[in-house]
């Protein structure tokens, strides 16, 4: 059977991450994947559900990050007590990789890194954990210290987090090919999502999470008892030449 994990609607989500978890440069904070997604968790929703994002531009996973130094600080290891423990979220959205990849930390590295988090987030609380994959970019040279990967070590990054998160028992989101190329989902700064990829990654992790998880259905399913019938397609049949019997909807 179809593994449910999660039967209940989520109250709190902690979007832990880099700059285009922070925002990119989506045009508005509403739009920024984080926002579009909590927004849609939503509309389907009875409890309202509490976004606490707090991702951070240039930011890596360790201070053993090859680019620590440069980065934006703290790492992610640095803050994980006061920025998700603490707000003991009940869906955990944990993004990175692009920094890192670019910054030349090694894959066993990070996944090292990424490991320990995860088990220093379950030692305090349990929540339902997503690991995004690196996001999709076509300029791999902004930054000082930041010019170490390529697509294809992206790719590399993306099967290391699948693996990792199969082995942790958290979801994951292939973002690569949620973007499936396209470079005007990018913002002209080559790295940074737009507007559009930013709906593009919030949609490819709530088609994960509703594919997932009952609860989202919740309200969906009780809904569907109370409903009245509202299609007519009568009219569109009967330009066609059925009578209004025959047009009759179902």
């Amino acid at each position: 059977m179809k593994k449910d994990w999660c039967d209940h609607e989520f109250k709190t989500l902690v979007t832990l991450g880099e700059s285009t978890t922070a925002g990119g440069w989506s045009s508005t904070r509403d739009l920024c994947w984080a926002s579009v997604l909590a927004d849609q968790v939503n509309t389907y929703q009875r409890t309202p559900l509490n976004l606490i994002n707090v991702g951070i531009g240039a930011n890596v996973i360790s201070t053993r990050s090859p680019v620590y130094d440069r980065s934006g600080k703290p790492a992610a290891s640095e803050r994980i007590d006061k920025h998700v423990i603490a707000h003991a979220p009940d869906l955990l959205i944990i993004s990175y990789g692009l920094n890192d990849a670019r910054g030349g930390t090694s894959i066993d590295l990070f996944c090292d890194e990424m490991r320990d988090i995860l088990c220093r987030v379950r030692s305090e609380i349990q929540p339902l954990i997503i690991l995004l994959g690196p996001y999709y970019m076509t300029d791999f040279t902004l930054g000082v210290g930041f010019g170490h990967a390529n697509l294809e070590i992206f790719h590399q990054y993306n099967d290391a987090t699948r693996a990792l998160a199969s082995e942790c028992e958290a979801l994951f989101v292939d973002l690569l090919a949620g973007y499936g190329d396209a470079d005007w989902l990018v913002h002209h700064d080559g790295v940074h999502a737009n507007d559009i990829g930013h709906r593009v990654v919030a949609n490819r992790i709530f088609e994960v999470l509703a594919s997932n998880c009952s609860g989202l259905a919740l309200e969906t399913k009780h809904r569907e008892q109370l409903i009245p019938p509202w299609r007519d397609e009568s009219t569109l049949r009967v330009d066609h030449g059925y009578t209004a019997q025959q047009a009759k909807p179902r």
